[in-house]
């Protein structure tokens, strides 16, 4: 797919690793600049060291409010336009609902479903004005299937399925697509904290995907035709139902 989005520019959230980095190395070699915002400056760099000037590395904490709402000015200093958003910043939180913290359920929150929205609302002004632009959500087979050892993960999930497919029906007329991406598990930190069964389970049987197989799945939904938009990609790895 050389040079298939040549002079488009595409910022990811959640860049530095797992799907935001995949996202960003296969928009890279499709011919992108690519904003890639992370709060692991170290690793921005030395992802700036492999890929030279097309990556333009922007380290927020999308925790905090005031950094986050620095984002689309931010990209717009460093790049001029925007053409594509993936927003993909997340954490998963598992386990039993009553041993979960206030502390942990609020931050799962904030980042999987509140910063996704206000990222999303501060970008599409810019699209409306141009009249053309692509959002794309890092959504989860969580928010398909009730997962019961993860409660408060798939109904932040849940919750940020139902906004996709009510922003994309605003915005639509303005020549904007949104759509979500929606994997089952993949091989990323974030399965870190499965339950330990569950984990060597999904890995002996083969039930997980790479980073770089949900990147090519978000070209795909970015190279269809303008009159098409994939609302809603629910993929998973073949031995998922064993």
């Amino acid at each position: 797919m050389a040079g298939a989005l040549e002079g488009k520019v595409a910022a990811v959230t959640g860049a530095a690793s797992g799907i935001g980095l995949a996202s960003s190395e296969v928009m890279l070699a499709a011919g992108a600049r690519v904003v890639m915002i992370d709060r692991d400056a170290a690793a921005l760099a030395r992802l700036r060291e492999r890929h030279g000037d097309a990556m333009i590395p922007l380290v927020i904490d999308l925790l905090d409010p005031t950094d986050c709402a620095t984002l689309m000015p931010r990209v717009l200093d460093a790049a001029g336009r925007l053409d594509i958003l993936h927003a993909n910043a997340g954490s998963y939180l598992g386990g039993d609902l009553v041993e979960t913290s206030g502390d942990a359920i609020d931050r799962m929150l904030t980042l999987n479903v509140n910063v996704v929205m206000k990222n999303v609302r501060d970008v599409l002004p810019h699209m409306i004005a141009r009249g053309s632009g692509d959002v794309i959500v890092t959504s989860s087979l969580a928010a398909h299937y009730p997962t019961p050892w993860e409660p408060v993960y798939a109904s932040s999930k849940w919750a940020i399925d139902c906004f996709v497919q009510t922003t994309r029906r605003q915005v639509f007329k303005h020549g904007i697509r949104v759509g979500a991406i929606s994997p089952g598990p993949v091989v990323t930190a974030l399965i870190a904290d499965w339950p330990a069964e569950k984990l060597k389970e999904a890995r002996e049987s083969g039930s997980l995907l790479e980073p770089s197989e949900v990147a090519e799945v978000i070209m795909f939904m970015l190279m269809r035709p303008r009159g098409m938009t994939i609302r809603d990609v629910v993929m998973l790895p073949t031995n998922f139902d064993l």
